[in-house]
């Protein structure tokens, strides 16, 4: 068993096969974006009311993976760089961005090592998507970047799958059994699984990856550590893909549980401010 310390060669293996897949799946809509110029991707629809108007603010889109969250906030008006650590990945990001003519940066780097790549102190938005915090083993480190990053009042904006979601066994198809660790754990979790939440033909080399969920409590705090104010919360009962099949119902683009979808908090939206 490979050691915690490879992780990141281990996880950017699977995302560099996966990268094109997802490029091609109708779930992430490269044509929708490439025909209508005011197309955006579901994730960003979804918190558009609590974004708010971000025209002319410089943002960084941490774990951007393919780019369609990114060129989706600049196309709300944001000046919009986006990082990941894949080049795959970061190949499709680019490609999106030419086809759609995009004014949109895109660097390649692990997300520990931004402020190293980027300009420290210069963002307005920090913005980080859906399955983003997951692959990260220290949230004090993570938070430490974000408040790095940001200048004096600028703002981190989170949508990501919640943490008791995580937590859950996908492979019940009838009832909510949690299985995995809902903290932080220091050793990982060794996943080993030939799929993709995409639907995809394509098959793949890389399936072992390294993850780790973060208790609310524990990326809240780590924020406050970092020198940010909490300044919104808030919990929903979807997410925006299929995270418990034979389970969820879609609704507009956002998945909840079929049965009392209020017993679960699928996903959180969080906002966070730098202190000045």
């Amino acid at each position: 068993m490979p050691a915690v310390d490879d992780y990141r060669a281990l996880n950017r293996a699977s995302w560099d096969d996966r990268a094109p897949a997802h490029a091609a799946s109708a779930y992430y809509g490269f044509d929708r974006f490439v025909e209508d110029s005011a197309f955006l991707s579901e994730v960003v629809r979804f918190d558009r009311p609590r974004l708010g108007d971000i025209t002319g603010q410089r943002g960084v889109h941490l774990q951007c993976h393919i780019g369609t969250d990114t060129i989706s906030l600049s196309r709300l008006g944001a000046r919009m760089s986006g990082l990941d650590f894949s080049p795959a990945a970061l190949d499709e990001a680019r490609r999106l961005a030419a086809r759609t003519g995009s004014d949109v940066d895109f660097c390649e780097s692990d997300v520990y090592d931004a402020a190293e790549v980027l300009e420290a102190g210069s963002f307005d938005l920090v913005y980080t998507g859906i399955g983003a915090l997951c692959w990260l083993p220290d949230m004090a480190r993570w938070a430490t970047v974000v408040a790095t990053l940001l200048r004096s009042g600028g703002r981190l904006f989170i949508r990501d799958g919640h943490p008791m979601l995580w937590a859950l066994d996908d492979d019940q198809r009838d009832r909510l059994v949690v299985d995995y660790p809902y903290f932080q754990l220091h050793e990982p979790l060794v996943l080993d699984s030939g799929g993709t939440y995409v639907d995809t033909e394509a098959s793949f080399e890389h399936n072992l990856t390294h993850q780790w969920n973060h208790g609310l409590g524990e990326i809240v705090t780590s924020l406050l550590d970092a020198g940010m104010a909490i300044t919104a919360l808030v919990e929903h009962d979807s997410v925006p893909s299929l995270a418990l099949p034979g389970q969820m119902t879609e609704l507009e683009g956002e998945w909840q549980l079929t049965d009392r979808p209020h017993r679960l908090a699928a996903s959180y939206t969080l906002q966070a401010v730098k202190h000045s």
